[in-house]
């Protein structure tokens, strides 16, 4: 039997750093939304694991990653034996703010559960998610959230489902540890409560000058994307260097993503839709 799953790419509407915490970690305060569109992961018989897709190579020949450490998770939470093939589809940019790797552990995680019987609310389910990295809880729901604690302490909130996304990547990898070595420790206060366009609009990336620091080209795509008609937000998502933009009708993103091909045909970029 075949088993294939979504890994759809994550969004930060807004992401708050509040303080750098005595384990290591930060304290965030982050607004979650997930889009249509992102990597597969697909289960089918025989052994091991192989990456096939456009961002392939970045990840070929790399046995140990997120994918591969959330089936010996699972297995070992559940006692269960690892069996079957693994096939990670890798259509999103790596190292790109997505949450590529933590929604390709998530998809993980879940098709196991699908094979094995086990229910979504399972706690151990959660707790192998969370074992894996601060976004993996978040994915493993897939659904508008705000997150606390290093984001893996949701409360779901009413999400835009269909709301016109374009994605931008300039080809630039930005490393997450060192965009929150160079954050300035400044708490910038808490995310609002209030609708969803509201409070992202409200919030900010308190990770975006640090990231253009290291890629001053983060500023050319979101200053590029602001400039387009239609647009209802901006944002670098996550710890970049993938930056987003909302828009009020499809024609206005299909207009912006043609305005990005024309002056930059290099970069990479999705149109999608907040799922």
């Amino acid at each position: 039997m075949t088993l294939t799953e979504p890994a759809p790419a994550k969004l930060n509407l807004a992401l708050h750093v509040r303080r750098r915490r005595e384990d290591g970690y930060h304290e965030l305060e982050t607004l979650f939304a997930f889009v249509a569109d992102g990597d597969t992961v697909t289960l089918s018989e025989g052994e091991g694991f192989e990456v096939d897709g456009p961002f392939a190579s970045e990840l070929a020949g790399k046995g140990d990653n997120l994918v591969t450490r959330a089936a010996e998770r699972f297995a070992e939470a559940f006692d269960v034996e690892a069996r079957g093939r693994i096939t990670l589809t890798k259509r999103l940019p790596v190292a790109s703010g997505l949450g590529g790797g933590s929604a390709d552990a998530a998809a993980t995680l879940r098709l196991l559960a699908r094979r094995h019987g086990i229910a979504l609310a399972d706690p151990r389910l959660f707790a192998c998610a969370d074992a894996l990295g601060s976004d993996v809880p978040a994915c493993l729901y897939s659904r508008t959230a705000i997150g606390r604690g290093r984001g893996e302490r949701l409360e779901p909130v009413e999400g835009a489902p269909g709301m016109p996304v374009l994605l931008v990547n300039p080809g630039v990898a930005v490393s997450t540890a060192e965009v929150f070595r160079r954050w300035d420790g400044i708490d910038r206060g808490a995310l609002g409560a209030s609708d969803l366009l509201a409070t992202a609009r409200a919030g900010r990336n308190d990770l975006e000058p640090p990231a253009r620091a290291i890629a001053p080209v983060i500023g050319d795509v979101l200053a590029l994307l602001a400039a387009q008609p239609g647009v209802a937000l901006v944002r670098m998502s996550g710890s970049g260097a993938t930056c987003f933009a909302l828009f009020d009708k499809p024609a206005a993103r299909g207009a912006a993503a043609a305005a990005v091909r024309a002056g930059h045909p290099g970069w990479w970029r999705l149109e999608t839709a907040l799922s």
